[in-house]
């Protein structure tokens, strides 16, 4: 594998990573489902507690994935995958280019 592969690769493991856990994966589908959640919205629609689905919204919003509206009191999670999906296209890339 070549370096800029190797290099894309390595730039997309936190990315692997905050998506490997379960619970990140069903409230990336939840949020695919609907325009825009609260915590507690999320929460009502998951066996985890608030303070776990806080901390699982705060690795994928580190992670990019998820973005914050804040309208009012209430905050809104919005699913915002476009830098992950363009970091993905580009390993893709790279690997074709480099290992096929």
């Amino acid at each position: 594998m070549g370096q800029k592969a190797i290099e894309v690769f390595r730039s997309c493991i936190p990315l692997f990573q905050a998506l490997s856990d379960p619970h990140r994966q069903d409230i990336v589908l939840l949020l695919a489902e609907h325009d825009k959640l609260t915590v507690n919205e999320i929460t009502e629609r998951s066996s985890l507690s608030r303070p776990a689905i806080s901390h699982h919204l705060k690795i994928l919003r580190d992670q990019g994935l998820v973005s914050v509206e804040q309208k009012g009191t209430l905050r809104y999670y919005v699913l915002s995958i476009e830098k992950a999906v363009e970091l993905l296209k580009d390993l893709i890339h790279a690997v074709e280019k480099e290992c096929l």
